[in-house]
């Protein structure tokens, strides 16, 4: 009978009356209070019940968005592995076409080394011939100096000469 009591049950108790028994009114007062009090405790119990419920709605909600935030987290880290792996990748691959790119550059300036050194061999070839040319032109006017040289030396001593006999007369 206690499980199912209701404020109601409380308020249309009825006792026995005995002689000597309690005071009728005193009684009907009290389970007046006691039917007040327990209405207002089943409300209350009612209350707590609701808040229960939203609470573990609540904490539902909760677990499902944590699972969510954990799933994201996980593919977050994925990706992230997959971008560090595919940066990873890149970097090897722009160093290996940099070194290919240094190679090609190194074999350039080797071909370009080589070809100057040609280059300056062949400048000294052509500067030997030049002054073996220029030596032979000098040589050339040297001989043909002396050989002016030579001849004014004959006209001059012709001209004199000329001159004794001309101021011989």
């Amino acid at each position: 009978m206690m499980n199912n009591l209701t404020p109601l049950d409380i308020q249309q108790q009825k006792f026995r009356t005995k002689f000597r028994g309690f005071d009728i009114q005193d009684v009907d007062l009290f389970l007046n209070q006691m039917a007040d009090a327990f209405e207002a405790l089943l409300k209350e119990n009612e209350n707590h019940k609701e808040e229960i419920l939203r609470l573990q709605s609540e904490i539902q909600g909760f677990k499902n968005r944590e699972d969510t935030f954990k799933r994201a987290l996980l593919n977050s880290q994925k990706v992230i592995e997959q971008m560090k792996d595919n940066a990873q990748k890149s970097a090897e691959l722009i160093i290996a076409e940099s070194e290919v790119k240094a190679e090609k550059i190194l074999n350039k300036a080797h071909n370009r080394l080589a070809q100057l050194h040609e280059d300056i061999v062949e400048l000294k070839r052509q500067r030997m011939q030049i002054e073996v040319q220029i030596g032979s032109v000098i040589e050339a006017h040297t001989k043909l100096l002396e050989i002016s040289k030579e001849g004014m030396k004959a006209l001059d001593e012709e001209d004199s000469k000329l001159k004794l006999l001309q101021h011989s007369k």
